[in-house]
């Protein structure tokens, strides 16, 4: 079955940077769309990032840009995400997803706080 197994996150001060990755099993990595989410406490979830199948393109939420980067090993079946200049604003769950037969799947969820 797909999982989506994630890692990286914790607390960083203002101006910092984390790397979060996603590891993918159980589908064919290499044939699929695939996002970064977040969701902060009282707000709905909101796309992040997306990367196309092979890497090839890339788009991110406004919020983000020029600050976040996401890439893909279609190698080691594995996403992530480099966040730098963090802001406070940045806290939240982050979850990788993507969207096999008609199905949104979603890693586990890790918590990103960004403070001083």
């Amino acid at each position: 079955q797909v999982q989506l197994a994630q890692s990286g996150g914790g607390l960083v001060q203002p101006g910092g940077s984390l790397r979060l990755s996603c590891a993918a099993s159980g589908f064919t990595f290499s044939s699929y769309a695939m996002r970064w989410y977040r969701q902060a406490p009282g707000k709905e979830r909101e796309v992040v990032a997306t990367i196309t199948s092979a890497g090839g393109s890339t788009n991110y939420a406004d919020s983000v840009k020029g600050r976040f980067t996401i890439s893909r090993d279609n190698a080691k079946n594995t996403l992530y995400l480099q966040m730098n200049s963090l802001k406070p604003e940045d806290t939240a769950v982050y979850y990788c997803n993507t969207y096999v037969l008609n199905r949104h799947f979603w890693g586990q969820g890790t918590q990103v706080t960004v403070s001083s």
